[in-house]
């Protein structure tokens, strides 16, 4: 079902004043993915980790989003490396054989409209692929994401969470895409998309944001194949 992110006008006017959540800097927090049509907008689908061609079975394309107009270029649409990645682990040792319930952001497309002085639209669509390790306890799991939309590297203007609920039915992974919607309010006309960022992850703990920060990662068919190694 689709949501629709509000942020407060509010907000969108004083961002200077908004309890700020400092982000780390684009170049070494984040990537892009998704389609990309004006300034402003993510970049084409990232690519393996390695630059190989992995065994697992390739994910599902996500699918584009219907094009919209835009009278300037759109917010910047990215990932948050922290939180691209969902790893439970039990125990104290890192090891396919403690794995339980897994996620990764796999996919993230993007489109914006707005004309004169309207609020801003973006429309996302997110593809999550998700797994289920040697401890997964149970056919199900209920994830939770994040999608914020910030002032450009500085403040946090919205954060809204989303439950992602799945059954894997047996199986020991699964693929599932969501669309969502970000109204984004202009102080004025001249105000363009590219002053605004969105960022998505997953709700994750801090010592799983450590574990995606060093590189390290299980892929969502966890358990079931080979350990993948921390990224160089």
């Amino acid at each position: 079902m689709r949501r629709v992110l509000k942020v407060s006008l509010a907000s969108a006017l004083a961002a200077a004043a908004v309890s700020a959540m400092v982000l780390p800097t684009a170049a070494n927090a984040q990537y892009p993915q998704g389609q990309q049509s004006r300034p402003g907008q993510s970049p084409g689908q990232r690519e393996q980790d390695d630059g190989s061609t992995s065994d697992r079975p390739r994910a599902p394309r996500i699918a584009p989003l219907r094009r919209s107009a835009a009278a300037g270029p759109c917010p910047y649409v990215k990932v948050l490396y922290d939180a691209a990645r969902y790893v439970e682990l039990v125990g104290d040792r890192v090891s396919m054989a403690n794995v339980g319930f897994t996620g990764e952001i796999e996919g993230l497309v993007s489109d914006c409209a707005y004309q004169s002085d309207e609020p801003i639209t973006v429309n996302t669509r997110i593809q999550f692929n998700l797994g289920r390790g040697p401890q997964a306890q149970g056919d199900g799991r209920t994830y939770r994401y994040w999608i914020a939309v910030t002032e450009r590297n500085r403040a946090v203007l919205a954060k809204e969470y989303f439950d992602l609920p799945v059954n894997f039915d047996g199986a020991s992974t699964a693929t599932v895409t969501q669309d969502q919607t970000i109204v984004i309010p202009r102080a004025e006309a001249t105000t363009s998309g590219d002053h605004f960022e969105v960022l998505v992850g997953f709700d994750v703990t801090p010592a799983m944001a450590e574990f995606n920060r060093n590189g390290n990662r299980f892929r969502a068919n966890a358990g079931t194949g080979a350990a993948q190694p921390p990224a160089q």
